[in-house]
C-alpha cells in the first residue's frame, strides 16, 4: 500500500493501514481512529492470561505476521505453530483444546465473540498498540491537513463509535468498543 501512494496511484489509504515507524518513513499518518494490538484467543477449559504460562502448548500464528515476528523476538522459547492460511491456523486451533492463537486482537476478539462461544480472549494486548490511520504521500501536507480537520470534525461527533455500533458491535461487542475505536481530536 505505501507503493500506492509513493507512485501517486492513490491519493489516500484509509482502510486498516497500521502505522508504524518504518511505515512512517514512506507517507504521512492521519489522525488515527481505531487501536489494535497483538493478542491471544484460547479455549475457555484452558485458558491461558500469560505468555510466561506457556509449557507445552501449541502457539499458532500465521506466517509472515508481526505475531510471528514478536514471538520470534520476544519468546524465542516459545515453539510456534506457522500456518499459511487462517483457514489451516483456524482447523489445527479449534481441533487443540489446549492451543493458543496469536494474532491482531480484533482478530482474536471477533473470533472469541463468534458463534462457537467456546472461546475467551485470554490476553488483550501483547507487546506495544498501535493505531489504524489515515495516510496520505509524503509531503502532500494540503491533503494531510484536509483530512485531519475533517477527522478531528468527525471525532467531536463520536462518528467512529457510531460506525463502529453500526457496523462492528456484532463482531466485537461492546466491552471492547472504547479500548478500539478513536475519535480523533478527543484525548
Amino acid at each position: 500500500r505505501v507503493e500506492y501512494l509513493k507512485t501517486n496511484k492513490v491519493d489516500l489509504i484509509l482502510a486498516n493501514f497500521t502505522v508504524t515507524p518504518e511505515r512512517a518513513e514512506a507517507v504521512d499518518f492521519c489522525e488515527p481512529y481505531m487501536n489494535v494490538a497483538l493478542g491471544s484467543v484460547s479455549h475457555k477449559s484452558h485458558v491461558i492470561t500469560s505468555l510466561d504460562d506457556v509449557k507445552d502448548e501449541q502457539v499458532i500464528v500465521i506466517s509472515g505476521t508481526t505475531a510471528e515476528t514478536y514471538l520470534t523476538a520476544n519468546y524465542p522459547n516459545i515453539k510456534q505453530q506457522k500456518f499459511d492460511t487462517y483457514a489451516a491456523a483456524k482447523t489445527a486451533f479449534e481441533n487443540d483444546k489446549n492451543a493458543l492463537w496469536v494474532n491482531d486482537n480484533t482478530e482474536v476478539i471477533a473470533f472469541a465473540n463468534g458463534d462457537l462461544a467456546e472461546y475467551v480472549v485470554g490476553i488483550e494486548t501483547l507487546g506495544n498498540p498501535d493505531t489504524i490511520a489515515p495516510a496520505v504521500a509524503k509531503g502532500n501536507e494540503s491533503l494531510l491537513t484536509w483530512i485531519n480537520d475533517e477527522m478531528v470534525k468527525l471525532g467531536s461527533q463520536s462518528f467512529f463509535h457510531g460506525a463502529y455500533e453500526k457496523t462492528l458491535l456484532d463482531t466485537y461487542g461492546a466491552d471492547y468498543e472504547d479500548t478500539l475505536v478513536v475519535e480523533p481530536g478527543q484525548n
